[in-house]
């Protein structure tokens, strides 16, 4: 396992030279920084300075570690006024900036229990209760493989009041560390669940889309999954060349809609 101590705050070296349309958001008028989970997990948070009993947003990481997006992604939601705290849960397993390709980093992904993952966000979300965070007002948002966490721990963790996973996989290989993906778990879900997809993701094809659809139909979820046709994996990451402005504008839009509507935001 790795040492976290030493967790760098750039771009994860698999995804190539970030874009310099890459959003950065600073810390003004906000509490950011590291912290250590009671398990050992690192976490990075952020937080307005001045408030209390803020809504708290999980957010799940990609499959490139805590990096510089997730960081920013957690600055953003803390300048409008959440608490948003990002544990990583695949540090302990390797070192996902610092893999050389995407084979390596999958390899790192697949060593990591769901079980200790889940176990993560639950510690997470205590911490930022006793950090001026509300609890009773708290959700989870995840990227990429986060998004397929962030099913699971909706279901995990039925006191949410949202969940939004971005291109999360719904389906893949069951392991004993990961025995079940977000269409085996479709009709346990009681959150309110947003899922945003791409029409153009070769690695979540619409077909399975609609399969999970149908599951969380039959189940009466109260979960709706909106899919951007030509929007490929990733569009939301505005340091790829995945990135869709207009796309990734609109869905972060109707994210931030969809929390005002459960009481979060």
């Amino acid at each position: 396992m790795s040492s976290f101590s030493t967790i760098s705050a750039g771009f994860a070296h698999a995804t190539g030279a970030p874009s310099s349309n890459a959003i950065v958001t600073d810390v003004d008028g906000l509490e950011a920084g590291m912290t250590q989970l009671p398990d050992g997990a690192p976490a990075y948070f952020a937080r307005p300075q001045s408030g209390a009993n803020c809504p708290i947003v999980l957010v799940a990481q990609e499959i490139f570690g805590l990096h510089e997006h997730i960081r920013d992604v957690v600055r953003r939601f803390a300048k409008l006024g959440f608490f948003a705290i990002a544990p990583d849960f695949l540090i302990r397993y390797g070192d996902p900036q610092k893999a050389p390709d995407i084979e390596a980093i999958r390899a790192i992904v697949a060593k990591v229990p769901d079980a200790e993952t889940m176990a993560a966000f639950d510690q997470a979300l205590a911490f930022a209760a006793t950090r001026g965070g509300d609890a009773g007002r708290a959700a989870i948002t995840g990227f990429c493989w986060g998004g397929r966490i962030a099913w699971l721990y909706a279901v995990h963790n039925p006191r949410l009041r949202a969940c939004i996973p971005w291109y999360g996989r719904l389906d893949g290989p069951h392991t004993p560390t990961q025995p079940r993906w977000p269409i085996d778990i479709a009709a346990e879900l009681k959150t309110p669940t947003l899922g945003l997809y791409g029409g153009a993701d070769p690695s979540i094809p619409v077909e399975l889309v609609e399969a999970m659809r149908a599951r969380l139909k039959r189940a009466r979820a109260p979960a709706e999954i909106i899919v951007y046709a030509d929007a490929p994996h990733a569009f939301f990451a505005d340091y790829r060349e995945s990135h869709r402005a207009e796309t990734a504008n609109d869905a972060w839009e109707k994210a931030l809609a969809f929390l005002r509507a459960t009481g979060v935001g």
